[in-house]
């Protein structure tokens, strides 16, 4: 019975408590008037913490990379070489990912398949031009490294590119003329595989876009 009257007891208690009004929360301070400089030209969102007025801005990402320490000059100069090799390409390899991206766009606008083949014709000929004017001057390295630039810059393989504009035929074609040279229109690109080219791109502020 005493356990019965002591439950009733807390439950009076609890009632009475719950029964009394609640403090109303204070309101946040209001901040101090906005003052701006003769400087302050640019608008930005801004919120209160703290009775404080705060701007929003947003900041690009910040890379943040360590010194590279090479076990001997000729570690560094192989680095230093594929930096070239690599800085070299990039360019070629964002065109090539660029008219790749707007051949696919042009491609899906239109079903008239005689249309198609003259956006494909165009597409290889502006490739061909540029082969013809500086990619045919590049060495074995700086072409196997375009090669998997490519592929990152796209998704697709080389071969696979020409597989999907000329067919199959003309992709065992080019691959085998391209394995004459020693490269592989196949090769893939893996940022865990190929970190020193990850790492070098990455330094240069590269990313593949969307245009």
């Amino acid at each position: 019975m005493k356990f019965i009257g002591l439950l009733l007891l807390f439950c009076c208690l609890v009632g009475v408590l719950k029964a009394q009004p609640t403090q109303p929360a204070k309101p946040e301070p209001r901040p101090a008037p906005l003052q701006l400089g003769k400087n302050d030209t640019i608008p930005v969102y801004l919120t209160i913490d703290s009775g404080k007025l705060m701007p929003w801005i947003v900041t690009p990402d910040v890379i943040i990379t360590d010194s590279r320490i090479f076990k001997s000059a000729a570690d560094r100069e192989t680095y230093r070489r594929l930096k070239y090799n690599v800085l070299k390409v990039l360019p070629y390899a964002s065109f090539a990912g660029k008219r790749y991206r707007k051949l696919q766009r042009d491609l899906a606008v239109t079903a008239d398949k005689r249309q198609q083949k003259v956006l494909i014709t165009q597409c290889e000929t502006q490739i061909k031009d540029l082969f013809n004017k500086e990619i045919k001057e590049l060495t074995i390295s700086q072409g196997d490294i375009l090669i998997k630039l490519i592929d990152r810059e796209t998704g697709n393989t080389s071969y696979d590119m020409v597989k999907d504009m000329k067919g199959s035929f003309k992709a065992f074609v080019y691959q085998s003329v391209a394995r004459v040279f020693g490269h592989d229109l196949k090769d893939t690109y893996d940022p865990d595989q190929q970190r020193d080219i990850e790492g070098i791109l990455l330094e240069a502020g590269y990313h593949p876009s969307d245009d």
